[in-house]
């Protein structure tokens, strides 16, 4: 299993979204996705978020709010934990990113964006302020096959 983190970052009604096509055999491969990544040794949910951000993006979060935890369920990748966290408050300059291409994307375009189904699940969750939350996710290759959140099936 794998620990990650996932953050939506918000300025004037758009996130950054991080097109993904610069990793090879990337499980992400050209999908639009937050910023986040894998967890280093003894690092915090807050403590992975934020340095990933800063190393992805160049930005230093502040006002980060963590929203959720995802457990993603692949029949093609290990099953993976996502710490999921929001943002609308940050400092710096964008980088170049090593991982794909940064974008502010209108919040209203993300979702026609090619996003993996249960993204879309999540990021209502996110707009609606729906508090602290656990979302299992499954999916048969690319296709979402159930979604459960808070213990009850909604896909």
């Amino acid at each position: 299993m794998i620990n990650t983190t996932l953050c939506y970052i918000e300025k004037d009604k758009k996130y950054l979204m991080l097109h993904r096509v610069k990793k090879v055999n990337d499980l992400n491969q050209d999908k639009w996705i937050g910023i986040g990544g894998k967890f280093e040794d003894g690092e915090t949910p807050e403590e992975c978020v934020l340095r990933e951000a800063y190393e992805e993006t160049g930005l230093t979060l502040q006002n980060l709010e963590y929203r959720g935890i995802l457990t993603f369920v692949s029949d093609k990748w290990p099953t993976e934990y996502i710490h999921l966290f929001y943002s609308n408050a940050f400092s710096g300059d964008l980088i170049e990113c090593d991982e794909g291409e940064l974008e502010w994307v209108p919040i209203e375009k993300v979702y026609s964006l090619p996003l993996w189904q249960g993204d879309k699940i999540f990021l209502k969750l996110i707009e609606e302020k729906v508090p602290f939350f656990s979302l299992k996710l499954e999916y048969q290759g690319e296709n979402l096959v159930n979604a459960v959140l808070n213990n009850e099936k909604i896909v």
